[in-house]
């Protein structure tokens, strides 16, 4: 197992050493994700995924100034704009559990000739594996699980190198929020096992 450095980029100071996931540890939480894409859409309804999401809004809400003084120490931005992004995280997650329901409902379509009747239907994908940027680190995992965990996608989270220290706070608390487990789970980075194409590192589940 290797490890690698967080610096402070106001300072420069070594903020703390992490561990390089491991291939064992990659292909475990694969694993986990693929079984849990499976039948999450099944086991839970829109209600109770939407439930979930809510959930993890008010954490982010109730925990701003925690995951604000994570953000400025790993990627420098100033306090006001990491508490300002949290919240603003928070607030996605409440859109998507407010309009979940709406969304996701099935679409009458017009036909074109005959009698009968059509919709269009929202399918979850199943396992989604998102690569995160460094700069914006609760935003940019909130619009990406928000309305894919609604849907009923399991979403597998590699975050940027730059932050680990927030993914493993985001990750509390969707622990917190009771989801569980392989429905949402992150990545210690770095590591080179990432896909640009996940089917040419067998994985084809992967989305």
């Amino acid at each position: 197992m290797s490890l690698y450095i967080v610096t402070d980029p106001a300072t420069g100071d070594v903020v703390k050493e992490y561990p390089t996931a491991t291939d064992n540890e990659i292909d475990n939480a694969l694993s986990v994700a693929v079984a849990a894409g499976r039948t999450w859409a099944r086991e839970a309804t829109v209600a109770e995924r939407a439930a979930l999401i809510r959930r993890v809004g008010e954490l982010h809400a109730e925990r701003a100034d925690e995951l604000g003084a994570i953000i400025v120490r790993e990627m420098g931005k100033p306090m006001e704009a990491a508490i300002g992004e949290v919240k603003f995280s928070a607030s996605i997650y409440e859109y998507y559990a407010d309009h979940a329901e709406s969304l996701l409902r099935d679409q009458p379509i017009e036909l074109l000739d005959g009698t009968g009747e059509a919709v269009v239907t929202n399918s979850p994908y199943g396992v989604l594996l998102g690569i995160m940027p460094w700069n914006f680190p609760a935003y940019q995992v909130a619009r990406f699980a928000g309305p894919n965990l609604c849907v009923g996608n399991t979403i597998l989270l590699k975050h940027a190198p730059q932050c680990p220290e927030s993914a493993a706070a985001i990750q509390q608390i969707f622990d917190d929020a009771g989801f569980p487990p392989g429905r949402t789970s992150t990545s210690t980075p770095p590591t080179n096992r990432w896909p640009g194409s996940s089917k040419t590192h067998g994985w084809p589940e992967f989305r």
